[in-house]
């Protein structure tokens, strides 16, 4: 078990525009910006205290789905690798990676390389994936996906813990294979399992050190969190770090249409509100802000932070 959320905290974290354009979410402005902005959202999630920042992961998108998913998806190593690279404290957070898209040991060298670079900043954020035609490009076949993914996350996690690995397995043989450089964290960076339904509720006991789902509401959470704590007594597991995302947020009074989910006020408001998830036995949320502009998003983060964190505790 590895925690990296210090005790009695809740950390905040937030997933980068820009790297991932679905338009579920994506913001007009993001389709004509890059690098530039993205490195300033980066740097001043750094700079503000969030606990990470995240970045997705697709490889190819099908035709029949660019129009709702669009095929913006920045590769999620190499864009973190260059997080890495003009950040300082914030950690690195794939959420979420698919590794049956790739060989278990070019995951856990990615991984390993990253925490190496970043002096241990990384967190391996793993999912199961759900495009089917991505998964039949790549050669896996995807009603298989999810017992792959568990072997795959266990070749992952002895290779982040132990320079060789030995496996024979179901899907993978891999004799006596080192892999360098190694992690700065110990025994290794994290592993925080996503999903929602019961085979990943199962994956998050089996081989979670935390878990971040999709936000679905809280009442709901409120139920999943205590399911998933029986069963992981059951397994006499740890606790897990727990975390989800929020509603949307617009800290202010809005002049223009913010959705109906999206929660308005004062960053103390926000910040009280969220006592919530902790109180529930989230340590770690992540949050998405409504915006219309670059200025606008670090104008909703910079107010985040010196309102609503405070009042989160």
């Amino acid at each position: 078990m590895v925690r990296i959320v210090p005790t009695g905290q809740v950390a905040v974290g937030i997933q980068l525009p820009i790297q991932s354009q679905s338009t579920l979410y994506a913001e007009p402005w993001e389709a004509t910006a890059g690098a530039k902005e993205l490195a300033e959202i980066a740097k001043a999630a750094d700079r503000l205290g969030f606990f990470y920042i995240g970045v997705c992961d697709h490889v190819a998108i099908p035709r029949s789905h660019a129009e709702t998913m669009s095929t913006i998806w920045y590769d999620t190593m190499t864009t973190l690798g260059w997080l890495a690279g003009i950040t300082e404290r914030v950690r690195l957070l794939s959420h979420v990676a698919v590794p049956v898209y790739r060989h278990p040991l070019v995951s856990a060298k990615a991984v390993a390389t990253l925490d190496a670079l970043s002096n241990g900043r990384a967190i391996f954020g793993v999912g199961a994936g759900h495009v089917e035609a991505e998964f039949e490009t790549y050669g896996v076949p995807f009603a298989q996906r999810g017992a792959i993914l568990d072997e795959t996350l266990d070749i992952i996690e002895q290779s982040l813990r132990e320079e060789f690995v030995t496996w024979h397995g179901e899907h993978f043989d891999v004799d006596d294979m080192g892999l360098a450089p190694r992690p700065i964290q110990t025994p290794r960076p994290p592993i925080w399992v996503g999903g929602w339904k019961g085979p990943a509720l199962r994956r998050v006991v089996e081989r979670g050190d935390g878990w971040l789902p999709q936000g679905v509401g809280r009442e709901p959470m409120r139920e999943r969190i205590a399911e998933l704590t029986k069963m992981r007594d059951a397994a006499g597991k740890e606790p897990l770090e727990i975390g989800t995302l929020t509603e949307p947020l617009y800290i202010g009074d809005p002049d223009f249409d913010v959705g109906k989910r999206t929660m308005i006020g004062k960053g103390a408001q926000i910040g009280e509100s969220f006592r919530e998830y902790a109180e529930m036995g989230c340590s770690h949320l992540q949050v998405r802000f409504r915006n219309r502009s670059l200025s606008e998003l670090l104008d909703q983060m910079e107010a985040f932070a010196s309102e609503a964190m405070p009042a989160l505790g």
